[in-house]
């Protein structure tokens, strides 16, 4: 049948619970709702649409879904983009870039990587290759994973500022850009706008590493962490709780940037379980993480 309504339309009804043409499709609105650049590209190319298609998200190898695709198979969500992504530089100047399956691509200029003696391929925060690399792709592998860059822990000295490092107010610069970037998005499409903004996510184990910075600082080893998280909970405490302050300052001030123009955010992608266990059992999560999601949830 023929759409009736715009994807924002469908979008907001049916988070208003209200009757819908259609059932609404994503595709690429978040970080965790993409599609490797490999699949985005064969599935232009079964479309017949132009390719190469660019990396808009290097830690994962995300495709960007641009504006034909989402028109040729209606999706009714559109991201936007920060001004620098999980590397910690920005999505510009691009370059052509080969993945390990043959598929030609584009990537942003300082998407610096280096070859290692056996063939996996490292990756610099903010593409600085003076500083030790951040991310590793395997060999024949399909994303990054993060180097881990653990300073030895001494207990005595733990500062939960260290894990807050990374936790800043937003700059006036980057509020320009998101209120720019969600202006033309809402005024040049009638889609449901997606963002994630940064600082909201608590413990998620894909940024506790932090690939983007060149030396960070606190408790940056997965495991480490997890640990944390049951025998340094009062650190942990404090690193949420001052990263939740943080983070509603800087809401705000999105807020007054962007207004209404967002109609979708994505908080936080934070692993609390695997395939066959927990990370963190019910009691741990009421007592850590609920609190502060639910601060930034009330407000």
């Amino acid at each position: 049948t023929e759409d009736t309504m715009t994807g924002r339309e469908r979008m907001l009804r049916a988070l208003a619970y209200k009757k819908v043409d259609r059932v609404p499709v994503d595709l690429g609105g978040t970080v965790t709702s993409g599609a490797h650049v490999s699949v985005i590209a064969k599935l232009r190319e079964a479309l017949g649409l132009d390719e190469p298609v660019k990396v808009v998200e290097p830690y994962q190898m995300l495709g960007e879904v641009a504006a034909d695709l989402r028109d040729a198979v209606g999706i009714d969500v559109v991201h936007l983009p920060g001004p620098k992504n999980m590397f910690g530089f920005e999505n510009a100047d691009w370059k052509p870039w080969r993945t390990f399956d043959g598929t030609d691509v584009l990537v942003p200029g300082k998407f610096n990587t280096e070859p290692e003696l056996g063939g996996s391929i490292l990756m610099y925060p903010q593409g600085d290759k003076s500083v030790p690399a951040s991310a590793r792709m395997p060999k024949g592998g399909f994303y990054f994973d993060s180097i881990i860059r653990q300073s030895p822990i001494d207990e005595a000295k733990l500062n939960p500022a260290d894990n807050l490092e990374e936790f800043t107010p937003i700059s006036d610069e980057d509020l320009k850009v998101y209120e720019q970037r969600a202006s033309e998005l809402y005024e040049n499409t009638d889609l449901a706008i997606a963002a994630g903004f940064p600082g909201t996510a608590f413990g998620d184990i894909a940024l506790v590493p932090a690939p983007w910075m060149k030396k960070p600082k606190g408790i940056r080893d997965i495991e480490e962490w997890y640990i944390s998280t049951v025998s340094r909970k009062e650190y942990i405490k404090e690193v949420f709780a001052g990263q939740a302050e943080i983070a509603i300052k800087n809401l705000e001030r999105i807020y007054q940037a962007v207004g209404n123009k967002v109609h979708l955010l994505f908080l936080d992608g934070a692993d609390l379980a695997a395939q066959n266990t927990l990370f963190c059992g019910p009691q741990g999560y009421r007592e850590l993480y609920l609190p502060n999601s639910q601060k930034l949830n009330d407000w």
